[in-house]
């Protein structure tokens, strides 16, 4: 019953902040929850409570193992939220609160779903949810970048949903109950239809994978990303990604348990290696600094699903890489936002020297940047290698080989963006709005403890996380 409040307690904030009057007061109810959530994810992190067999819903080890990374990631995400949205005083924020907590309580309920059906109703809300989201600012271009990504998620939706579909069917064909709880599925996988199963799958890959952002399906990121505030484009690249990918690996475990691990293993592994050659080409010729960002999601989504071609190390190593992946990039969308609003602009062709304009904000940046390309001692070094060494251990040489030219060539694309952005002299949009934009505590100790999270993994994770991850891959990946 406990795990339950991770969803009720969003939800009661939102409905709190569809009552709430003022505007002026009404973001407080962020950190509010956030830390409510948090606190509460991270108790049943240390003490797991026990999942009732059959059930529709529960915290089970891959549970345990990502959403306290969401909770933590959505913490600091609304402790900024607070000062972000004291400089639109003007603007309504009614349902901006309400949205995000309530995407917050989405996430946690798909997180939780241990049924088939569940999972989809849970994550095609949430990506409804985010709509008027992303549309917050308002533009031309944030108009443009919400129906792009409402019409190419909808046809993850759609996909997803004739995939469940297939695999109910699987069951059905096969002389099963129809019974769509992960568990079920998995224990009369022998029954289950094999072509069904491959069709769900390949439905499945493609449905999640679009929400994802693997590549070829990537291409509502760069536009909701760049245009979609950088609390919700953190949101959606460390929680909404993360939720997605969790699906996949729950849909896996039926597919393989069905025969089909050579099929799940080599989509997976080719999916993800060529969404690390497209982000690395990408982030080799961009010049926004917050496509940048989106390209660099779409390369750590390959990371995830390279590690989940590779069996229980890779999945262990992958989970590892989600907690880094979502430190990582809410540092520095935060910091990019700050970026964003003092220079006026956000292509390297108008924005330069703000190490001057916001002196720290610049730094966090330029670390950030060093932590998600896998600089040591920070998280993402560990876990990569970690994916890296499984890959070598399971023989795909030539993979590994791929594995490290990407993520040398997506080093290269980030680095020169951003040590440009940061050097340098202030440019003329940069002097002129730099006035408007203060850094200050509010928008400057959510990013900087983000990053001090990402060290503390890459220099000690707790034991209590790296049995969480192993549990999962563990309960994905039975040792025979």
């Amino acid at each position: 019953m406990k795990a339950l409040g991770l969803i009720l307690i969003p939800l009661a904030g939102a409905l709190a902040a569809l009552a709430w009057p003022s505007d002026r007061t009404r973001p407080w109810l962020l950190p509010a929850a956030g830390a409510c959530h948090a606190l509460l994810a991270l108790a049943l992190l240390a003490f797991p409570p026990p999942v009732a067999p059959g059930a529709w819903m529960g915290y089970d080890p891959l549970a345990r193992a990502v959403l306290p990374a969401v909770s933590l990631l959505f913490l600091a995400c609304s402790v900024y939220a607070v000062a972000y949205l004291g400089l639109h005083e003007r603007r309504k924020n009614r349902g901006f609160v309400a949205g995000l907590l309530l995407l917050l309580g989405l996430i946690s309920l798909a997180h939780q779903a241990l049924h088939l059906g569940l999972l989809w109703i849970a994550v095609e809300t949430a990506t409804l949810c985010t709509v008027p989201l992303i549309h917050f600012n308002g533009t031309a271009r944030a108009f443009e970048a919400t129906w792009k990504y409402l019409l190419v998620g909808g046809t993850g939706i759609a996909l997803s949903l004739f995939g469940s579909f297939c695999m109910g069917y699987a069951s059905l064909h096969g002389g099963g109950a129809g019974d769509l709880t992960f568990a079920a599925l998995a224990a009369q996988a022998h029954l289950l239809s094999h072509p069904w199963v491959a069709g769900a799958w390949v439905l499945l890959l493609v449905g999640y994978g679009t929400k994802m952002g693997l590549a070829p399906m990537h291409t509502w990121k760069p536009d909701a990303y760049g245009e979609a505030p950088g609390i919700v484009g953190a949101l959606l690249a460390g929680g909404m990604t993360t939720t997605a990918f969790v699906a996949l690996l729950r849909v896996r475990q039926v597919v393989d348990a069905a025969g089909g691990a050579g099929l799940t293993s080599r989509s997976l592994l080719l999916m993800g290696l060529f969404s690390m050659l497209v982000a690395a080409l990408f982030l080799l010729g961009t010049r926004d600094f917050k496509r940048m960002l989106a390209y660099s999601s779409v390369e750590h989504m390959g990371i995830l699903s390279v590690g989940a071609a590779l069996g229980g190390a890779g999945v262990a190593a992958a989970l590892f890489h989600v907690w880094n992946n979502s430190l990582t990039k809410g540092a520095l969308f935060l910091s990019a936002g700050n970026i964003r609003r003092a220079a006026g602009a956000r292509t390297v062709d108008e924005v330069g020297g703000m190490s001057l304009v916001t002196p720290v904000s610049a730094r966090i940046f330029v670390v950030g940047m060093l932590a998600v390309t896998a600089c040591p001692p920070f998280g993402p070094f560990f876990s990569e290698l970690r994916i890296l060494r499984a890959t070598w251990a399971g023989g795909h040489v030539a993979g590994a080989a791929f594995f490290l030219t990407f993520l040398f060539l997506a080093f290269l694309g980030m680095s020169r963006l951003v040590f440009a952005i940061v050097d340098g002299r202030p440019r003329p949009a940069a002097r002129a709005t730099g006035p408007r934009f203060r850094e200050t505590a509010g928008t400057l100790v959510p990013p900087l403890v983000l990053l001090g999270l990402s060290l503390g993994l890459g220099l000690a994770a707790p034991a209590a996380l790296q049995q969480a991850w192993a549990a999962a891959a563990q309960t994905l990946f039975p040792a025979p």
